[in-house]
């Protein structure tokens, strides 16, 4: 239930305390506390009409009925830093999250403004993504928790949680309850506000619920980022590059921005003259007539591969189809594409291979013609954007296969669930297929304009 009266007295000495409050003060070790445990001074709530107070040393935001999002965010703005706070939710509906170098609209939203960008995750949910990097208002989420299923679980429903976010040059890093979380390279915003989120709520039911932050505190100069000791996967919008915490974990380029190097025609050992081009930091495939690699034909690495983590990004035009296969052996003297298990790379709404198969599985990101993948519309970028695909193999043959960061395939190779996909399948009639101890990564031509980047990849042990 709202309260006016309680709400006009809030504003009243809100502006009273302009000029009287307490302000942020100087921590040890060169902590600032932004919030000095009194009043809001350094702060202002913008784009909704959640509630903010300070009770008994704490901000208390109060979800209203009809809001967006509601942010109280700092007066000033912080390019690199270390942020620190603690937060705490008491219903699993309770969505929050940290602005991290914030942005806002003033004039979106017919004037009632919009706040945009990083925003670090309070996830009380089942899906439990809490610490994962959300582009608030603009491209969606950057670090969903399916790339590190271990962390899911520090976040704690009812209880304060700890987080720690670094925001040093391109990288943004965090951890929850002092578990390493999530790990993006981006550099779309370089300074901007610090904010915590009160969500909006679905119905009126749920207004009332509040969300609380305490221990406000950051660091802007002198700055020591302290480094993952786990082996977290990293999510970078920086082309064709690695940083050094993934060289130190093994991570190679499979494609180095320039020329075909690493790459061959899977028909010959040179790199096809015509077709396939690279150009500003994309290998693309040119569009011919849409038949199976019988123009330019396929490319393969020069290497082989056995359990692997392997990244790429793809951008699709309409209509267009293509793959990237795994444990290629080049053995099967087939005609046409060369065999091997398929990560597809299609156009659903437009190509007419989607609606082949079996209930789905020749589709975007599905294990082509075994696997359907159980992707969410959200999480898919549309045709002529890029999207971000991944096939981990790991060492005891369970694979998996990501969509911009979203399992959406997983399965055992070798199994005997596995065995009786294929025998229903158009790769019966090859022997043991796709269980081969090793193989080439492909990339397929299919006829169509396909583009990919980013292609990087990890061996396993």
């Amino acid at each position: 239930m709202n309260h006016p009266l309680r709400k006009s007295l809030f504003f009243l000495s809100t502006l009273a305390l302009i000029s009287c409050s307490k302000p942020a003060v100087e921590a040890e070790d060169g902590w600032k506390n932004l919030f000095n445990g009194e009043d809001l001074t350094g702060w202002k709530a913008i784009a909704g009409t959640a509630t903010f107070e300070v009770v008994d040393g704490e901000i208390v935001g109060t979800s209203v009925a009809g809001s967006p999002n509601t942010f109280l965010v700092t007066e000033e703005t912080y390019g690199d830093f270390i942020l620190e706070l603690d937060l705490k939710v008491e219903h699993t509906t309770s969505n929050s999250g940290v602005m991290a170098r914030g942005q806002f609209d003033p004039a979106a939203r017919e004037g009632k403004g919009m706040v945009f960008g990083y925003q670090v995750e309070a996830d009380p949910s089942e899906r439990a993504w809490s610490a994962g990097i959300y582009d608030e208002a603009r491209r969606g989420w950057l670090y969903p928790l399916d790339l590190n299923p271990e962390a899911k679980s520090a976040f704690k429903l009812g209880e304060y949680n700890h987080y720690r976010i670094e925001a040093i040059g391109n990288e943004i890093k965090t951890w929850l309850n002092g578990q390493e979380v999530a790990y993006v390279v981006d550099d779309m915003d370089k300074t901007g506000f610090i904010g915590l989120q009160v969500h909006s709520v679905r119905d009126s039911t749920e207004a009332g619920r509040k969300t609380y932050f305490k221990n406000v505190k950051v660091q802007t100069e002198n700055l020591q980022p302290q480094a993952f000791s786990k082996d977290i996967y990293v999510v970078s919008t920086v082309d064709n590059a690695l940083t050094e915490y993934e060289t130190g974990k093994g991570w190679k380029l499979l494609f180095n921005g320039k020329d075909g190097s690493g790459w061959r025609s899977a028909k010959s050992d040179s790199f096809p003259s015509s077709g396939w081009t690279v150009n500003d930091g994309v290998l693309s495939i040119a569009k011919t007539d849409g038949s199976e690699s019988t123009n330019a034909g396929d490319i393969v690495t020069v290497d082989k591969y056995a359990a692997f983590d392997l990244s790429f990004d793809f951008k699709l035009t309409e209509g267009a189809n293509s793959g990237v296969k795994y444990f290629v052996t080049l053995s099967e003297g087939n005609t046409g594409s060369a065999i091997g298990l398929e990560y597809q790379v299609l156009d659903d709404e437009n190509h007419p291979d989607a609606k082949m198969g079996i209930a789905g599985n020749r589709t975007l990101s599905s294990l082509y013609d075994l696997i359907t993948s159980s992707k969410q519309p959200r999480f898919m970028k549309p045709i002529g954007e890029w999207n971000k695909g991944r096939v981990v193999v790991y060492p005891d043959n369970r694979v998996e296969h990501y969509l911009n960061g979203v399992k959406v395939v997983e399965y055992v190779r070798g199994s005997q669930e596995y065995r009786d996909l294929v025998a229903k399948s158009k790769y019966q009639k090859w022997e043991n297929f796709g269980e081969a101890a090793e193989g080439h990564i492909l990339l397929q031509d299919h006829g169509d304009n396909v583009s990919f980047k980013n292609i990087k990849i990890k061996s396993l042990k």
